[in-house]
């Protein structure tokens, strides 16, 4: 069944060399909410007909960082993850301006981190304190762009990056915030701040496996459970089998059969939430 069964659409958007040479992101930079850094991201504009001021989404990579575990020293536009490329891609063809930010190349750690190196990672990287910064850095810079609705922006992140959009959206800053949030297998934990819960301030998809090999879903459920009940909007989607990166678009990921059917209900239930909160952008032809 698998074997004639059609790759998910994130991983059919999985580039070709020859393909990915011509639709490389722009590197732009910009400064970080803390006020200090500068960071680097990678910008996918829309693809065919769109909107002339299109709605935007700022990705949030993992523990691993924006760049592929082959980059062998180059970080750069060329080297990023192929979850980080798909992704990017898929929003620039629905129409979205997307932006990729590499929060940890800036801070000396572009190559990102194994498992189980949590305890030992920099405080620089803090996901609950320091990487939400970021994320606001992020929101202001694409909203000095004329090509940006800045009432239409939302937050994707991936693992520690989900971590850190969980606690980009505890409580809304001292000016408009993102418009809704996606969140893939994150930690759960956030450094002991919500043990109890919180009341996210838009609206948060969450997307586990409950096979996932890194995080737990047990307390990501209980997280999003006792959220929920404090009038959070927030909700969480397990599948049943699927493991951590489960939308990675290579074939490892991709031949476990949970984690592909994970993949594409989680990719149509994402470009759907932010549609309908973003009142449906033009998709492009």
């Amino acid at each position: 069944m698998l074997a004639v069964r059609a790759l998910p659409l994130l991983a059919a958007l999985a580039f070709t060399p020859a393909a990915h040479a011509q639709s490389l992101p722009a590197r732009v930079t910009f400064t970080s909410a803390d006020g200090k850094t500068t960071l680097v991201g990678y910008l996918y504009l829309p693809q065919g007909k769109h909107a002339a001021r299109a709605p935007a989404v700022v990705m949030m990579h993992g523990r691993a960082g924006a760049y592929s575990s082959k980059a062998n020293g180059i970080y750069d536009a060329t080297t990023l993850s192929q979850r980080h490329q798909a992704w990017g891609e898929l929003w620039a063809g629905h129409g979205y301006v997307a932006l990729l930010v590499d929060g940890f190349g800036p801070r000396g750690y572009a190559q990102g981190f194994p498992r189980h190196s949590y305890d030992s990672r920099p405080e620089a990287l803090n996901e609950v304190t320091v990487r939400p910064l970021d994320a606001y850095g992020a929101l202001a810079f694409l909203r000095a762009r004329s090509d940006v609705d800045g009432a239409r922006i939302g937050l994707q992140g991936w693992s520690n990056g989900g971590s850190a959009t969980l606690a980009a959206m505890a409580a809304a800053p001292n000016h408009d915030g993102f418009k809704a949030a996606l969140v893939f297998y994150p930690a759960c934990g956030l450094k002991g701040q919500f043990e109890t819960g919180y009341k996210p301030y838009a609206r948060t998809r969450v997307f586990m496996g409950t096979a996932d090999e890194e995080v737990s879903p047990k307390r990501c459920k209980t997280l999003v459970d006792a959220s929920s009940a404090q009038g959070g909007d927030i909700t969480i989607r397990l599948y049943p089998g699927a493991t951590h990166s489960f939308d990675d678009p290579g074939r490892k990921r991709q031949t476990v059969e949970a984690n592909a059917e994970a993949t594409d209900d989680a990719v149509a239930r994402a470009v759907k939430f932010f549609a309908t909160q973003f009142a449906a952008p033009t998709r492009a032809q």
